[in-house]
């Protein structure tokens, strides 16, 4: 009666798989993720997060998660435990950008732009302390709200109230793309420009023109050594 229902092999082989693009194929690392969603926003002063990873992609306030003991009032038994921030998913309007902004926000955070009185103003906070708690995903915001036409605006009525000229900032933009791209690479990556060979061998004809020598032999890195070591001989005997 149940001869049916049972497999006929037990090790059958297992089927094929299908070309498909699977999630594990498009799956980013966070630190790749952020890079891209970073790439044309200014660096953050204070990096990324280095642990709670999580606090990179909402507004937390600078909340992480907590960790203590629960204990027994009778025994004074001690177990492991944690806090972890109270975080919402929340659509905010900014007047900046004339539409809501869907973020994580934590409670802490949300009682903060009520009390400052909205997200543009949280986000344009000029204190250390408020741009410590921004965050990797507060800054790209505040990048955002700070190159709209009304915010710059703002600026150049603050600037006139001070006494200050106006900045252009079309005109600053413009100038920054004008900038060699070595340089830009340089600054967006935070490492140290290279110079060729061409820039290499015009620095060592200057050396050697302000020191003075002769033409030595021998490999590149040779031939300027001795033309230093020769000049400071040089200096040296005219000296005694």
């Amino acid at each position: 009666m149940f001869a049916s229902l049972r497999p006929q092999c037990l090790h059958a082989a297992p089927a094929a798989r299908t070309f498909t693009t699977s999630a594990s194929l498009a799956w980013k690392s966070h630190k790749n993720a952020l890079e891209e969603l970073h790439a044309n926003v200014p660096p953050y002063p204070y990096g990324r997060s280095l642990w709670f990873k999580q606090s990179d992609k909402g507004l937390y306030g600078g909340q992480r998660i907590q960790f203590g003991n629960n204990v027994s009032r009778k025994t004074e038994i001690k177990t492991r435990r944690s806090w972890y921030p109270n975080i919402k998913r929340k659509a905010l309007f900014s007047k900046a950008l004339n539409r809501r902004i869907r973020v994580r926000v934590s409670t802490r955070v949300m009682r903060t732009i009520d009390k400052v009185g909205g997200l543009d103003e949280y986000l344009l906070g000029e204190k250390s302390a408020r741009i410590k708690t921004l965050g990797m995903e507060g800054w790209r915001l505040r990048c955002m709200i700070m190159a709209t036409k009304s915010v710059q605006d703002r600026f150049n009525q603050q600037r006139r109230a001070l006494g200050l000229p106006e900045l252009d900032y079309d005109l600053l933009a413009s100038e920054l793309n004008q900038l060699p791209a070595e340089l830009l690479d340089a600054e967006a990556s935070g490492e140290p420009l290279e110079f060729g060979v061409e820039e290499e061998q015009a620095d060592e004809e200057a050396v050697v023109s302000v020191l003075g020598g002769t033409e030595p032999t021998g490999s590149r890195q040779e031939q300027f050594q001795q033309r230093v070591d020769q000049a400071l001989s040089n200096n040296w005997e005219q000296a005694r």
